[in-house]
């Protein structure tokens, strides 16, 4: 079957720098490796077909001469060089691996620093001292707050359930008085380790659950947990200016720490409900205010309500429906400066629904002395109307 070609095989183009052919080769000789991949023979052939393809690229001179020729350059080194190790004269391509992963990859080539390219592929990370205070998890609220109190501001107190540092043992998990022993199983690591060809697996100590310590007399309050469950209140301030989605930190609120570690923090997520009368626009307060017909017409002297009490605004004559007031700085503080949003008014001139005989007569007869000059918006609309259909 013929050969596929190097740089197809390494995933990369022909022209590419040294370190490209490098990267493509580290990442797909991990994941076609024989031992990630126990009794895939197609796996291993990959393996095999990806350290020639390198081990050819990466060496100035074959690669400069498989450029040129392609695989006919290595006819002559295939007759001639099968003493070197492998196939078509090429080194054997575990030593390729160990070459470029360094010896520390396992395969009889030492035991090296352990760790290195396999804690960055693989995610094998060194165990933290499982004997260490350990800081506690954070924890996420949410909270549903009215306009009012996201605009001006306000103090909410929650209730809270949660893991907090046990008070009887003060997170040991011993009873006091007693005494902490050191895992004889993993020498207080809380892991033990085995290898198997390259890689080398961490489990957690079945004896300590990874606890690295045994608890000879476990405390009577928290049984052994080093924590209990608790409910509490804390009272949060909440600043002016908040909106949806924006998250409040209480610092120290979450989570109780193990072993006598720092609590973590709260995270309160706001959620402001909707208005019956304002919606917010930005930095901006919008609400809508209904008008009579008459008040549009002739001007009047409105009155409006902001969060902060009753104002008033005056309608002049002649107010179209949608026409927008602006009651400066009766809006939104800025959280993070010292400007304030805007009350914006929007009239809505409200119609009559029901008329008595009366007021329908008194209309007519004012739509009757009515020209085309008390409505120019109308005559203006068919002017352009009539424009368009011609």
């Amino acid at each position: 079957m013929a050969k596929r070609d190097y740089y197809e095989v390494l995933g990369t183009e022909k022209g590419v720098s040294a370190d490209d052919i490098k990267k493509a080769y580290r990442k797909l000789a991990v994941k076609y490796h024989p031992d990630k991949n126990p009794g895939d023979k197609a796996a291993e052939e990959k393996f095999k077909e990806l350290s020639e393809a390198y081990e050819a690229l990466s060496d100035p001179q074959k690669r400069a001469a498989y450029d040129e020729y392609g695989h006919a350059a290595f006819d002559s080194r295939t007759r001639a060089g099968a003493g070197r190790g492998g196939a078509g004269g090429f080194h054997d391509p575990f030593d390729i691996f160990r070459e470029v992963f360094g010896a520390g990859a396992g395969g009889g080539g030492g035991g090296g620093a352990g760790g290195g390219i396999f804690s960055e592929l693989f995610g094998e990370q060194r165990a933290a001292d499982p004997t260490a205070p350990a800081r506690g998890s954070d924890l996420r609220y949410d909270l549903q707050i009215t306009l009012e109190e996201g605009v001006l501001g306000a103090e909410k107190e929650l209730s809270l359930t949660r893991p907090e540092t046990c008070e009887t043992c003060h997170g040991r998990g011993a009873e006091p008085g007693s005494n902490l022993k050191t895992c004889a199983h993993c020498h207080g690591r809380g892991q033990v380790v085995s290898s198997r060809g390259i890689f080398s697996i961490a489990q957690t100590c079945p004896r300590c659950e990874g606890a690295g310590r045994i608890i000879e007399k476990p405390c009577r309050s928290c049984r052994g947990s080093g924590r209990r469950e608790k409910t509490s209140k804390i009272t949060i301030r909440i600043p002016a200016g908040v909106d949806t989605g924006m998250r409040l930190r209480s610092v120290g609120n979450g989570e109780g720490g193990l072993r006598g570690g720092p609590a973590g923090d709260l995270y309160v997520f706001l959620h402001v409900k909707e208005h019956d009368v304002f919606e917010r626009d930005g930095e901006n307060l919008v609400c809508e205010v209904p008008v009579s017909f008459a008040q549009a017409a002739l001007g009047a002297e409105v009155e409006v309500p902001t969060l902060t009490g009753r104002a008033s605004i005056r309608i002049p004559a002649g107010t179209q429906p949608g026409t927008l007031f602006r009651l400066k700085g009766r809006g939104v503080k800025e959280i993070q400066g010292h400007g304030q949003g805007d009350l914006l008014v929007r009239v809505a001139v409200e119609v009559p629904s029901h008329l008595n005989a009366a007021q329908r007569a008194k209309l007519e007869e004012f739509s009757a002395l009515c020209d085309a000059s008390s409505h120019p918006r109308a005559k203006s609309f068919l002017e352009r109307a009539r424009e368009f259909f011609r």
